[in-house]
């Protein structure tokens, strides 16, 4: 077999046929779209999630069987973070069909699945993870008498140098310079600052510290060792 060259350049066709453009065919996520479609997901969910979205006000929200079977690509695909999410959807054919778009529709971004966890409380996300633990036993894809849920931290879309503190509302920085000061170090330098955090304990209280954007992210240690804001789904 004679070995083929990459060409560097080439000329893009002006039109492509929407049939040369189909998605492969992803036997898991078809199987999966074919057992919602029977069990009358979408509309459990959107009945579930509609005390959460206005009946007419501002502009359509992200559909609840999209975000949530968004959130079933990120735990299938061990995606830890909507970010993650969001990238994989977008450069995927096969799980844009399984969320229902097509070539022309624009996946949702992980601001927009941000938003939408934000919106919705835990209380509802318990309800359809269950509701989705009920159907897979009953379709025989879940086997056994126990059934163990791993909790899993998605990270936030939020930085961690980023936070305040909550009684005064000053920032890390701020806070880390004021502590100099007072151990007799008039201008500290960066190197200085991190010097002073490394040697102070209890450095990442979440009773003390939060994220002005997003309250409801805590400081956790993810699995990897790092630190990160982030949400325990």
């Amino acid at each position: 077999m004679a070995m083929g060259r990459r060409k560097e350049e080439r000329q893009e066709s002006l039109f492509v046929a929407t049939e040369s453009l189909q998605a492969p065919r992803h036997v898991f996520y078809e199987r999966l779209n074919r057992i919602l479609s029977r069990h009358g997901f979408d509309a459990f969910v959107e009945e579930l999630c509609r005390p959460f979205y206005a009946e007419k006000q501002g502009r359509p929200g992200l559909a609840p069987g999209i975000y949530f079977r968004t959130l079933f690509i990120g735990y299938f695909e061990g995606i830890d973070s909507e970010r993650g999410m969001a990238w994989r959807i977008e450069d995927s054919l096969s799980l844009r069909a399984f969320l229902g778009f097509t070539l022309s529709d624009s996946p949702p971004d992980h601001s927009t699945l941000s938003r939408t966890r934000r919106l919705i409380d835990v209380e509802t996300h318990d309800a359809v993870f269950g509701w989705m633990l009920k159907v897979l036993s009953e379709e025989g894809l879940i086997d056994g008498r126990t059934v163990g849920v791993d909790g899993t931290f998605l990270e936030a879309n939020a930085a961690l140098r980023s936070i305040v503190r909550k009684d005064s509302g000053e920032s890390y920085t701020e806070f880390l310079t004021e502590l100099a000061n007072a151990s007799g170090i008039e201008t500290p330098t960066r190197a200085d600052l991190a010097k002073l955090d490394r040697k102070r304990p209890r450095k990442g209280s979440n009773d003390d510290w939060e994220h002005p954007g997003d309250p409801d992210a805590k400081i956790m240690k993810m699995k990897d060792g790092s630190t990160h804001l982030a949400h325990k789904a």
